[in-house]
């Protein structure tokens, strides 16, 4: 008899966001899900790591099947504490990170939490997937999620990417009836320009808080996830973890190692 998959599933939003449960729900099909969610929100982080605090792992749900924790760090964090006290001493066969309530298209996936995980569980050699919903409602339309999951997860299945490289997926935050299909993107190359907004305390002194506005000047931005996302398609991006540009490695030691 073949075993069930082991999936751990983390966030950046945190576990009491709305989103980490609709994608338990839908793992729960594909294998005995484990869920080691930040106890708070923790976007932006990226690959952050919780260096010199106290982590706390506490078990808030335990039913067969299905397991939940929380903890008080990074999705990266997260992760690694799901791997090393939460599986039985068994790798994960499959790391999930999401639903994130927010795209993590174009440069947003350089900061993203979300991805952060898939990153850390793509170094241990599972096969990793992000999820994202593009909109910050707290309560979106998980409608072209729940609609295309199973699409997605058998041609996962069926065609994994290779070691080393993990999945981004963004979904557009419309009914499923209206979105348009699945389509492979690569990283849109837009960013965030005017960062920041002032404003004045009480005693007077200028503090930040980020804001920014998007702005993509390529002349061909087609390919791009966030173009695909915003032309009603689900954009799936594969993400290598080497970011070694072997080309220009090469290009530059003619100089360099002279």
């Amino acid at each position: 008899m073949t075993s069930r998959r082991e999936i751990l599933i983390t966030n950046d939003d945190g576990i009491e966001a709305e989103g980490i449960h609709v994608l338990a729900g839908i793992m729960e099909k594909y294998g005995n899900v484990t869920v080691v969610a930040p106890l708070h929100p923790q976007s932006g982080k990226s690959a952050a790591l919780s260096m010199d605090t106290r982590l706390y792992l506490n078990k808030i749900l335990d039913t067969p099947g299905h397991r939940e924790f929380t903890f008080n760090g990074t999705p990266v964090d997260c992760v690694k504490i799901g791997i090393n006290e939460c599986m039985d001493g068994r790798l994960p066969d499959l790391v999930v990170s999401g639903i994130n309530h927010g795209a993590n298209c174009s440069v947003a996936s350089l900061y993203s939490g979300t991805l952060g995980a898939c990153i850390e569980g793509t170094v241990y050699g599972i096969p990793s997937i992000g999820f994202s919903i593009c909109t910050h409602a707290e309560h979106p339309d998980f409608s072209p999620v729940t609609e295309y999951a199973d699409t997605i997860m058998e041609r996962f299945i069926s065609c994994p990417p290779e070691k080393g490289i993990y999945l981004n997926i963004n979904f557009p935050p419309i009914p499923a009836s209206q979105v348009r299909g699945i389509r492979m993107a690569r990283r849109g190359k837009g960013m965030w320009v005017k960062e920041f907004d002032s404003y004045k305390d009480e005693n007077g002194n200028t503090y930040y808080l980020m804001a920014g506005h998007f702005e993509n000047h390529e002349k061909d931005s087609s390919l791009g996830d966030h173009t695909k996302v915003k032309d009603g398609y689900i954009s799936v991006v594969p993400h290598r973890i080497d970011t070694t540009d072997y080309g220009e490695m090469e290009r530059m030691r003619e100089v360099w190692e002279k």
